[in-house]
C-alpha cells in the first residue's frame, strides 16, 4: 500500500508520539521534518498544528488521539489499545493525562530558563530552515523564542505555576523510574497508547538541556526507556495486567489532572477567561480552554461506557466523582 506521510518535527511531542506509533505498528510511512514552505499542508486540516498525516488514501488528518483510534479501525495488527475493557479505559485516561498535563512540563522546561530558550529556539529554527544560512536561522530563532515565551502565561507556564509543574513532573518521572526496570511497558510486554502518550512528552524532556540533566541524574533508566520506545518495531510482546505504575499514574491524574479539568470546565461554562485551582497544595492559574473541557467530556463518556467500573473506582477512590459528572 501507499505509505503514510508524517509532516512533523523532532521538537513536537505529538509528532514523535505518532512516528513511534507507526514504527511499532509496522505501518509503512515517510517522515518529513517540516521545512519552510511545508505550511501548505495546513490547508487540509482544521487546526494548523503538527503532526499532519496524509493517509494512503490521500486524506489528511491531525490531532494525535483521534488518529490513534482511526488507525486502530484501519489496521488490526499490533494494536496499542489493551484488550481488557478496564485497561483500555485506563490507557486512554493516561494518554489524555500526558497530552494535556504532561505537555505543560515540556513547555515549561523549554521556555522557562535562559539556557533552554536559547538552545531550543535555535534548534527548532534550524530544523525548519537548515541550509538557509546561519543568520537566517538565528533571526528566526529570536522571533520564535519571543513568541513562545510570550505564550507561557496563556498555557499556565508562569513563574507562579512553576513549583506545581516541576513537582508533578518529578512525581510522574519517579513512577516511570520505578517501573521501567521491572517491566517493559505499563500494560505488560507491549506498548499501549498510554506509553506512547507519555513517550511523546518525555521525548522532549530528554532533549532540552535542563530536564535532560535532571533525567540523566535522577531518572536514568526512564531516560533510556524513552530511547528504546522511539522505535519498538522489533518488540513482540503480549498484554499483561495493569501494574502498580498504572495505579500510581491514575492516582496522580486524580490528584492533579482531574481538579485541573474540573476548574477549567467550570470557567469555560461561565465564560471566564482564567481560573485558579489548588494542585499539590499550591495555587495554579491559567487561561480557560474549550478543548480541555472537551477532554473532560470525552473521559466521562468513556467512563460511562464501561460495563464494569469496579476496578477503576477502586483505584480512583473519591476522585471517581470527577468522571461521573454532574
Amino acid at each position: 500500500m501507499n505509505p503514510y506521510t508524517i509532516y512533523g518535527g523532532l521538537g513536537s511531542p505529538y509528532s514523535m508520539k505518532m512516528r513511534a506509533v507507526l514504527r511499532y505498528r509496522r505501518l509503512p510511512h515517510v517522515w518529513r521534518q517540516m521545512q519552510a514552505g511545508d505550511d501548505r499542508v495546513f490547508q487540509h486540516v482544521k487546526a494548523p498544528v503538527i503532526p499532519v498525516i496524509q493517509y494512503p488514501d490521500g486524506s489528511w488528518h491531525n490531532d494525535s488521539t483521534p488518529m490513534i483510534f482511526e488507525l486502530e479501525g484501519l489496521h488490526s495488527e499490533r494494536s496499542i489499545v489493551p484488550e481488557n475493557e478496564t485497561d483500555a479505559f485506563l490507557a486512554f485516561l493516561l494518554e489524555d493525562f500526558a497530552d494535556e498535563w504532561g505537555t505543560k512540563a515540556m513547555f515549561h522546561y523549554r521556555w522557562f530558563r535562559e539556557r533552554d530558550q536559547k538552545q531550543m529556539s535555535e534548534w527548532l529554527a534550524f530544523d525548519r530552515l537548515r541550509g538557509s544560512g546561519r543568520e537566517t536561522v538565528l533571526r528566526a530563532a529570536k522571533l520564535f523564542r519571543e513568541r513562545q515565551v510570550g505564550r507561557m502565561a496563556l498555557v499556565g507556564c508562569t513563574p507562579g505555576n512553576a513549583p506545581v509543574i516541576e513537582e508533578s513532573t518529578w512525581k510522574i518521572l519517579s513512577v516511570f523510574e520505578t517501573m521501567v526496570t521491572e517491566r517493559l511497558y505499563l500494560f505488560g510486554g507491549r506498548p499501549s497508547l498510554a506509553d506512547f502518550g507519555w513517550f511523546g512528552q518525555l521525548s522532549q524532556l530528554a532533549v532540552d538541556p535542563t530536564p535532560q540533566d535532571l533525567m540523566r541524574a535522577e531518572f536514568p533508566f526512564t531516560f533510556r526507556w524513552i530511547a528504546n520506545l522511539d522505535d519498538a518495531s522489533g518488540v513482540e510482546g503480549a498484554w499483561g495486567s495493569a501494574g502498580e505504575a498504572v495505579c500510581s499514574l491514575v492516582r496522580l491524574a486524580g490528584e492533579i489532572y482531574f481538579p485541573f479539568l474540573l476548574a477549567n470546565a467550570a470557567a469555560v461554562a461561565k465564560g471566564e477567561p482564567t481560573f485558579t485551582v489548588e494542585l499539590l497544595g499550591k495555587p495554579y492559574t491559567q487561561g480557560a480552554f474549550k478543548y480541555q473541557a472537551k477532554c473532560l467530556a470525552e473521559l466521562r463518556a468513556a467512563y460511562a461506557r464501561l460495563k464494569d467500573k469496579t476496578a477503576v473506582d477502586a483505584i480512583l477512590g473519591d476522585r471517581r466523582e470527577a468522571l461521573r459528572g454532574a
